[in-house]
């Protein structure tokens, strides 16, 4: 449609009000910028998607205060496009005045008011068929205007109420809508010869007399055309400009008339038959959201501030002109210079897509409408690009808009396109689509339930998550808003109000931040992807004692890392730097704690995909990146070096965990308090719960006899097995190509394997998974940590010993 080709970008700038430097809150701390405050109250705008509302994309925090805003824009201004068709016919004005009360209504069902509606906030296109509403945000994100040192709207358009000083209502907004309309029918503009101070006692004179419409008309020499008004349309207008604002008519009342009811009918059929006769002339990036078209835009280099620059709306001022002329011994500057941020610079900078299409003028049509099940998804190019690393491919505007492509299919046939969709966050999953895809993967089904939680009853947690709030993730800007911190406040309070069996624990607004982050204006998705996230992860972690479950997971870390880096553990152990002393706050927040949210992101994209024992596998890649400095380091210097932890190749840390995770067999990871999957083929897996006190003996984990055969008959060549039974026994039966080092004959006090009696032992063990096997499972415990202290890695020991194969497979079994 027409309409859609005219969309694009625009972007408009001002400056937030400073706060005096040396002012703080009631809780001690500097207050928050109003910039911020800005930001976090303009999220909500993002949200409004209605052909009748200009869509706001982004909103941008610069320095000094300086807010950007980035909507879309189209066709022309009511003013300009008033100058060009001058005299507008009733019909187009009625057909405008339609357009702009269904605007005008979508607000007021989002509690939304405009507060500055005038001819150049009314955008129509160029063939006149639509009109939208453009900067109607400005009074909600600005808090009515407490956030900036201007005011918010045309005086001359202001309903008397707001003249006075009261906040008004939608109501207001039908009084404006009125005025623009009676000045498209008379031909006029209001006071245009008029001083501010006349104009508002000019408002403000209407109280005194009940016909507003009428004494307009006198007031300008329009007289004549008010009489000859259409009598409906004349009342119509009348009950719109009544003083009492209860008594003017709401806009879905105003929707109900009679005169709008041959307008809305002609509207309905010219959209059918607009689409059916469409011959496809707009491009196909135009027919993307426009929230895509805006992250492809960056991605092609496009830059806002620049943007801006170029048209003069940012100026670089020297410091010194800002000094006040003269500083009172109180403190109170006079005449200070006059700044640009005192300003309000209302011009409209459009953003040229045409670099955009440009660079998209390439790919064929069809990866804009991937299909799903064809053996040729995604491009061919798309699959060359995953080789490279995830920085680069997260900046490449073709890769990430097939991805982009890719997945809102995906997620348009969610759940029935869940294996799909697994396999492609496998890859990777791209950023603007993080929250919904990581839902999606959490099996969250909104359902409303969120809404019934009681929020806002007083607890006994209350206080500790109002100390923990102003500290969690501060340094970005969305989550350190006043709006942030109520989002996070709720979200936290329905999670413990819905959890009566848990407690708050302290890092709980750590692992919610995330979703709140990526979800900002759904806290019920928010929700509900952290209701499944902490039992699939952090099953009974939450616990008012829940020092079982700490212990065997950091016992189970302990295992893992020995498993995997045994010289490492077996130094961190030698100077009793234990997991207890660094490793609570990395699990119980999914180190969401630890790093910061931008790598954050990236890490829980890999962990979203594993199962509950992945993050040991993370805890493991971290130690690894600092293994040489460990290594060298004493008790007190491993304390400093993990209280300010040095920065983490988050991609490497990624990679390692991943090959960890695949390489090592289930049940080596098995913990008695994970949260247990539903299919008897899950359960099963061949380990039963061990007590803690024997976890916390053992240095190497326990593997089952399942994964053992798994091994022998799969991938022999990935196993080696150590039956530690004296010769005759081994004699009598044992496994093929096990290797027979009787516990009697071995001397374990010197800790090198040249000392076993079994030749080139080493080149026999190494990278193979090793399995200790005994009929006497102490043996296999000491064995193993021989093992471990000569640097033999994937170490473990056979869950139940040699007799449970008995049981399983007999047929493995070599018998004399």
């Amino acid at each position: 449609m027409a309409s859609k080709q005219e969309s694009r970008l625009c972007a408009l700038t001002f400056f937030a009000k400073l706060h005096p430097g040396d002012v703080c809150g009631s809780n001690g701390l500097p207050l928050t910028p109003n910039s911020i405050a800005i930001l976090g109250r303009a999220q909500k705008l993002k949200d409004l998607q209605d052909e009748h509302l200009c869509q706001y994309l982004d909103v941008i925090r610069g320095k000094h205060e300086r807010t950007i805003v980035v909507s879309e824009f189209m066709g022309l201004s009511l003013e300009d496009y008033a100058k060009r068709q001058h005299p507008l016919a009733l019909g187009q004005i009625l057909r405008i005045f339609y357009q702009v009360v269904r605007g005008i209504d979508v607000l007021s069902r989002h509690h939304l008011v405009a507060h500055n509606l005038e001819p150049k906030h009314i955008l129509i296109s160029r063939d006149g068929r639509q009109v939208k509403l453009f900067n109607y945000g400005l009074h909600h994100m600005t808090k009515g205007g407490c956030y900036v040192p201007f005011p918010i709207g045309n005086i001359r358009y202001m309903a008397p109420e707001r003249v006075l000083g009261l906040n008004g209502n939608i109501k207001s907004d039908v009084w404006a809508l009125a005025l623009l309309v009676v000045e498209l029918i008379f031909q006029i503009e209001l006071w245009p010869k008029l001083k501010l101070s006349n104009v508002i006692r000019k408002i403000l004179a209407f109280g005194r007399s009940n016909g507003v419409l009428e004494k307009i008309a006198r007031e300008h020499q329009c007289y004549d055309r008010y009489t000859a008004l259409d009598k409906e349309l004349r009342q119509l207008l009348e009950s719109c400009l009544h003083v009492l604002p209860k008594k003017r008519p709401l806009p879905g009342e105003l929707l109900k008339h009679p005169l709008f009811e041959a307008i809305a009918s002609e509207m309905s059929k010219e959209n059918e038959l607009l689409e059916s006769l469409e011959k496809d002339p707009v491009p196909l990036l135009m027919r993307c959201p426009l929230s895509q078209i805006y992250h492809l835009w960056q991605l092609a280099g496009g830059d806002v501030q620049a943007e801006l620059k170029k048209e003069g709306l940012i100026r670089s001022e020297a410091p010194i002109l800002g000094l006040p002329q003269i500083v009172r011994l109180s403190g109170v500057s006079v005449c200070p210079g006059r700044s640009q941020a005192q300003l309000m610079d209302d011009r409209v900078v459009p953003l040229r897509l045409q670099a955009l299409l440009q660079r998209l003028s390439r790919l064929p049509a069809n990866v804009y409408f991937p299909l799903l099940h064809s053996p040729r998804f995604p491009a061919q190019n798309a699959r060359e690009l995953q080789a490279l690393p995830l920085v680069i491919r997260e900046k490449d505007i073709e890769y990430q808009f097939q991805r982009v492509r890719l997945f809102t299919r995906l997620l348009q046939g969610h759940p029935h396109t869940a294996e799909q969709l697994q396999r492609e966050a496998l890859v990777d999953v791209p950023p603007l689509l993080r929250g919904p895809i990581w839902a999606a993967l959490l099996e969250v089904v909104p359902n409303g339930s969120y809404w019934k939680i009681d929020k806002y009853t007083a607890t006994s947690t209350d206080r500790q998550i109002e100390v923990d709030i102003p500290r969690c993730h501060q340094y970005d800007e969305l989550l350190s808003s006043p709006d942030g911190h109520r989002k996070l406040r709720r979200l936290l309070k329905a999670w413990v109000t819905a959890h009566p069996q848990y407690v708050y624990w302290q890092g709980l607004d750590s692992l919610t931040a995330p979703f709140l982050y990526l979800n900002f204006n759904n806290e019920e998705l928010a929700f509900l992807s952290l209701f499944k996230f902490i039992p699939k992860y952090l099953q009974w972690f939450f616990l008012k004692d829940n020092s079982a479950v700490i212990k065997e997971y950091l016992s189970k870390f302990s295992q893992l890392t020995a498993f995997h880096e045994p010289l490492l553990a077996q130094h961190l152990a030698s100077i009793s730097f234990i997991p207890e002393l660094f490793a609570i706050p990395w699990f119980l927040t999914m180190f969401s704690h630890v790093f910061p949210l931008h790598k954050i992101l990236h890490l829980w994209d890999k962990l979203m995909l594993g199962d509950s024992s992945y993050p040991l596998f993370i805890g493991i890649a971290i130690l690894r990146q600092l293994r040489s400095t460990l290594l060298s380091s004493g008790f007190n210097e491993c304390i400093l070096l993990f209280s300010d932890l040095p920065d983490i190749v988050m991609e490497g840390c990624v990679l390692e965990s991943q090959k960890m995770y695949e390489a090592t067999p289930k049940s080596i990871t098995h913990r008695q308090h994970a949260l247990r999957l539903h299919t008897v083929h899950d359960l099963d897996i061949g380990v039963d719960d061990v007590e803690l006190k024997h976890l916390q003996q053992e240095q190497c984990p326990r593997i089952s006899a399942k994964d053992v055969l798994h091994l022998l008959l799969n991938n022999p060549s990935e196993l080696a097995l150590v039956d530690l039974r004296s010769i005759v026994e081994y004699g009598r039966v044992h496994v093929p190509h096990s290797i027979n080092i009787p516990f009697a004959t071995v001397q374990l006090g010197e800790q090198r394997l040249e000392a076993l009696p079994v030749p080139q032992l080493e080149a026999q063990l190494r990278g193979r998974i090793v399995v200790c096997v005994s009929n006497i499972h102490q043996h296999s415990v000491e064995f193993s940590h021989f093992l471990v202290a000569c640097g033999i890695p994937r170490t473990c020991i056979l869950h139940k010993g040699f007799n449970v194969l008995h049981s399983i497979e007999p047929n493995i079994l070599i018998s004399n």
